[in-house]
């Protein structure tokens, strides 16, 4: 009879964690996998050979099998995908062998791969699935409304039922929970992801930011930290990507290292351009920054029009499609105020420029 150990789950977001299987008697590897689980978040079952409860081994998303588990299961477990052969013996060369033998897609050995193998199991715990669709928006120059644009997508997708997040990538723009009337809402800023390397859990990563017009914000406070690591940038980024749905950035137009990290992980990137000459001209110099890492950059320009320009001679001479004029409108929060964040007003002109970028951007984005 196959022995059973369990273990007690840690906490984590509730419905979406994912249960390994572990097959080994080793008592050495045995600790390694479970350490390796609990970094993950991941609860584990673990057997000795394979389950005699029906199913077990067939619907476990990830199966991690002992090298000393491979004679108990050979020819006994059905065929299927994510089997991982773990060993500890790098000069083995008999371990591929075994491996096909179980039908494996890959063969790990400890402790080299450990890193690799978090990952897998921290996918399982997460539940991962299409990675949201991530938007970033940056001004064409100062004061060119990127922040505002940005905020009202991330208002409009929630309003849409859509998963949404809003990233404040910007560290001198006073942030996006002041403009959001949010300053004072409980929960953790940048400075307390700088430390983060590696990977950041998608749920505990959510559950600790603002919940602010129905969705969760990650801005700056009013500390002295004015930036993080461009490690803690792409670790934060990575996790909000994987709990799926939409994250909409707000970009600086200066483009160091750790803004490099963020346009690393945008799918959509909009440039947004005041429709005057100057505006142009500095638009021309971001967007070659900008292009250098993120290759869907479009434009959207903000009236009112100097003469001889319009969205598309502005889009034109930007060399860049054109999303559209994005609209004015009236009654924005300003801090301190009880006026609505932009793109609160759902029949507003902002609102239905944001339903309607949405409504295309995700048929693309399905569509690819």
């Amino acid at each position: 009879m196959a022995e059973t150990v369990t273990h007690d789950p840690p906490p984590g977001p509730a419905g979406r964690q994912g249960r390994p299987l572990i097959l080994t008697e080793d008592a050495g590897l045995l600790d390694d996998l479970l350490r390796l689980c609990a970094a993950a978040g991941a609860t584990p079952e673990v057997h000795h050979g394979l389950p005699e409860r029906r199913g077990g081994w067939e619907t476990a998303p990830l199966v991690l099998v002992g090298d000393d588990a491979v004679r108990r299961i050979r020819g006994a477990a059905s065929r299927r995908h994510g089997v991982v052969l773990i060993g500890r013996d790098q000069d083995d060369s008999g371990v591929w062998r075994r491996a096909v033998e179980i039908g494996a897609d890959h063969v790990l050995m400890l402790p080299d791969g450990e890193q690799w193998l978090v990952d897998r199991i921290a996918d399982v715990a997460e539940g991962v699935g299409r990675p949201a669709l991530t938007v970033g928006v940056i001004g064409g120059r100062g004061g060119a409304g990127a922040s505002t644009l940005a905020c009202a997508l991330a208002v409009t997708a929630a309003r849409e039922g859509l998963r949404a997040l809003l990233v404040d990538a910007d560290p001198l723009g006073g942030g996006l929970d002041v403009l959001l009337g949010g300053e004072t809402a409980e929960g953790l800023r940048w400075p307390a992801f700088a430390a983060s390397r590696g990977r950041v859990g998608g749920g505990a990563l959510e559950e600790s930011l603002p919940w602010l017009h129905s969705l969760r914000v990650l801005s700056w406070d009013r500390g002295d930290c004015v930036s993080v690591p461009p490690e803690a940038v792409r670790a934060v980024l990575a996790a909000a990507r994987r709990r799926g749905g939409t994250v909409v950035v707000d970009l600086p137009r200066r483009v160091d290292e750790t803004a490099a990290e963020a346009l690393a992980q945008i799918d959509v990137g909009l440039l947004v351009v005041p429709a005057e000459l100057r505006a142009v001209a500095a638009a021309a110099r971001v967007a070659s920054v900008a292009r250098m890492v993120l290759r869907d950059l479009r434009v959207v320009v903000r009236g009112p029009y100097a003469p001889g320009l319009d969205e598309c001679e502005v889009a034109r001479l930007l060399g860049l499609p054109l999303v559209g004029e994005v609209p004015a409108e009236s009654g924005l929060r300003r801090p301190g105020e009880g006026r609505t964040p932009p793109g609160a007003a759902a029949r507003g002109p902002l609102a239905r420029f944001c339903t309607a970028f949405w409504e295309r951007a995700l048929v693309e984005a399905g569509a690819a």
